[in-house]
């Protein structure tokens, strides 16, 4: 839109503005509209042509075109400002969320405003916050990305109208959004759906709606749905079809999380293991005891994110959720949200069998139409199985429900094997992450309550092995090795003792699910103040790997886990005790002695040689990455860093096949399997994702809903390999 047009846009009470280009702010000398003295430019080079281009490249491109189309009305709707930063200095800290004076100035860059402090904060919201800390860069700084209400803005200062006028779309730092993306909670999502319906039957002619109606029919019975694994897939599917109407019955082979955290802390005190209820199995899923991580790789922006995000903040979770760039919850958070997620499912009429283990599946004519069931808490040879009828089985089990594998395959059910990846947890002081991240400013993080978050480190490499020995030529020798569930500090403040129990102390915690089997895991509190760090260093393993150990089939994954898992727990001697080995030693291939630094985890540790643990190319691939990490982070290696064994269950070994569309298993009618067992999720958020649009497609099969959710939240994306 160019200058002369806006002109005649310009309404009367705004008319100085024709009349008079320069005109005088309080305190501030005359300004001219036409100057620019604080324009952001950002010069863009191709570095090629045509066929040339990468694909990142020609994604900025097509970004760039979009970008130049013109705005149609400039001063409805948002624009969106991102990339704003404020020296670490001058920011109130991270856990202030609103617009702060040094915020203002740098949006009344972008606006080209010549007085900030004339710019009202109630026009200005806070959409993203994050801590950047590279160390190539001046200062550390905080980065914002804020949303600037137009109608709200020219209401209280209407001398921006000619700034918002001149305001363009420029890649990745302005967009114009024509209304507000928040789409708001699953529930007011999915009762606006049904809203439509009934206004549609209302109305002859009414106006095409996206949701395009959803309705229960009551001269039929409601549909029957079983919801197999109470994790985030299966509670945001029970979630969405109970709302629609449908008759849901959600079963957990675990317990709730009252009774699972006293589990829990048998294990810790007593090393009595409750196969059926423990870090792994139980109300929430393995999240639950867990750092309670809310980054995805499925896009943070996107309106299926938002709408998670949004519906845990309905069930109790912090605000700070919303806008915190890598944001969690902690153990101690995710405990209250489930009891109020679980109440409110119960309110909706959702039947909520706690200690039930699906045994088996019943089929007619390749349909599944029920499930059979037993007492997960009766151990006796003589346990009583029940035949229960349903319309639909949702399978939302986690990567750890092995024998749930076999029993789709006796079925005939199409499982096929996944990458995933394995390797140890290392734990250092939290002291030093903090150093190594921050240098000067590290004093800033006072164990979570100072002014910047405590440190965290992501790393990836690619390593290869072509000077190793392996045992077939089928084992890669190329592969990728990263940094994966990275738990800063964790809590220790005092929680509930009945749910969280002695568990609050630790953070290297034991998720086996068997007694012969060894697996761990990382776990932190929302204020992360203990005084350690841990995060699991892992290589990516696949067919090829496990055909060089002679496994085959598609539960090879599994038998792969199981091999390390139970040569770990001989490794540590049994009753729990995790094997573990300095860095430094695990480099040079050798054991100096049996005295190791402390460790978080409280089952005991023991000294052992963890570079014996995996096949060569595999130590081989962890030891390299390891001499590249510190390169990144400088101080890496050193003699109070422990590396823990084994950590195995990075996300599922095996994908259901299923419809990309639909969401029905290809091999059952009847059988919807979801979530990160299920291989379609790796992670809290893109499991709930992945339960809430399986929940809006088996709504839609039921005849409980007639629209598309595509068309509200976006297209479904599949996380596929876990890397967080």
């Amino acid at each position: 839109m160019s200058m002369a047009s806006t002109k005649n846009l310009v309404p009367s009470h705004f008319s100085f503005l024709n009349s008079n280009p320069k005109f005088t702010f309080p305190e501030t000398q005359s300004f001219s509209l036409y100057s620019n003295p604080f324009c952001i430019t950002c010069s863009k080079k191709v570095k090629r042509r045509g066929k040339l281009r990468y694909p990142s490249e020609k994604k900025k491109l097509k970004q760039q075109q979009e970008a130049q189309v013109d705005v149609e009305n400039k001063f409805e709707g948002i624009w969106r400002l991102s990339k704003l930063s404020v020296s670490v200095h001058k920011d109130p800290g991270k856990d202030f969320l609103g617009v702060s004076d040094a915020l203002l100035q740098e949006i009344a860059k972008v606006l080209e405003f010549p007085v900030a402090s004339m710019l009202p904060q109630e026009a200005f919201k806070v959409v993203r916050k994050s801590f950047d800390a590279r160390k190539l860069q001046k200062e550390q700084k905080f980065v914002y990305t804020v949303d600037v209400d137009v109608h709200k803005l020219l209401n209280l200062e209407p001398r921006t109208w000619e700034f918002i006028s001149e305001l363009e779309p420029k890649v990745g730092l302005i967009e114009h959004l024509p209304q507000d993306r928040t789409s708001g909670d699953i529930m007011s999502i999915v009762h606006a759906c049904i809203k439509s319906g009934q206004d549609a039957t209302t109305s002859e002619h009414g106006d095409r709606n996206l949701c395009n109606g959803s309705h229960t029919n009551a001269s039929h019975r409601k549909p029957k749905v079983a919801v197999v694994g109470s994790g985030p897939a299966g509670l945001f599917a029970s979630l969405v079809l109970a709302e629609f109407g449908a008759d849901v019955t959600l079963m957990e082979r675990g317990e709730a999380v009252e009774k699972r955290g006293r589990d829990i802390g048998a294990l810790v005190v007593r090393r009595i293991l409750q196969e059926e209820s423990n870090f792994c199995f139980g109300e929430g899923g393995a999240g639950t005891w867990s750092d309670g991580k809310l980054v995805t790789r499925i896009g943070r922006n996107s309106g299926s994110v938002l709408a998670v995000l949004e519906t845990l903040v309905h069930f109790g979770a912090p605000q700070k959720i919303l806008v915190d760039g890598k944001p969690h919850l902690g153990t101690d958070k995710l405990v209250p949200l489930l009891q109020n997620f679980r109440r409110y499912l119960e309110k909706l009429g959702v039947t909520i069998m706690f200690g039930t283990r699906v045994d088996d599946l019943l089929v007619k004519d390749k349909h599944v139409v029920g499930v059979k069931v037993s007492d997960a808490r009766d151990n006796s040879l003589h346990s009583m199985n029940q035949q229960l009828g349903y319309d639909a089985v949702v399978l939302a089990v986690g990567h750890s429900a092995r024998d749930t594998y076999q029993m789709l395959l006796s079925h005939g059910v199409s499982l096929v094997e996944k990458d995933f990846a394995v390797g140890l947890r290392v734990e250092h002081p939290q002291e030093l992450i903090n150093s190594i991240q921050y240098s000067g400013l590290a004093n800033e993080v006072q164990s979570g309550r100072g002014k910047v978050p405590v440190a965290d480190y992501k790393v990836v490499e690619y390593v290869n092995t072509n000077d190793i020995a392996l045992p077939s030529n089928s084992a890669p020798r190329n592969r990728s090795c990263y940094s994966f569930c990275m738990c800063p500090g964790g809590q220790t403040c005092s929680v509930d003792f009945d749910i969280i129990y002695l568990a609050r102390f630790w953070q290297v915690v034991l998720t086996s699910t068997n007694p012969s089997e060894l697996c761990i895991n990382g776990m932190s509190f929302s204020r992360r103040s203990s005084k350690w760090a841990n995060a699991a260093l892992v290589v990516t393993v696949s067919s090829k790997d496990f055909a060089a150990l002679d496994l085959h089939g598609p539960l090879a994954g599994v038998e792969f886990q199981r091999m390390f898992e139970r040569r770990a727990a001989a490794m540590g001697g049994g009753n729990f005790v995790v094997p573990v080995q300095t860095v430094t030693d695990f480099l040079d291939n050798k054991l100096s002695g049996t005295s190791v630094p402390s460790s978080s985890y409280r089952l005991g540790v023991k000294a052992t040689n963890l570079h014996e643990l995996f096949p060569s190319h595999i130590t081989s691939s962890l030891q390299q990455s390891l001499l590249k990490f510190d390169k990144e982070l400088p101080g890496f290696i050193s003699s109070s860093a422990l590396l823990h064994g084994v950590e195995t269950r990075t996300s599922s070994p095996v994908q259901i096949s299923r419809s990309a569309d639909t969401y029905e298993c290809t091999s059952l009618r009847g059988l919807y399997p979801i979530g990160e067992g299920a291989g379609y999720a790796g992670g809290i958020v893109s499991a709930a994702v992945d339960g809430m649009y399986s929940g809006f497609a088996l709504a839609k099969s039921l005849g409980l809903f007639h629209g598309s959710i595509e068309l509200i939240l976006g297209k479904a994306q599949s996380a596929g390999v876990a890397k967080y």
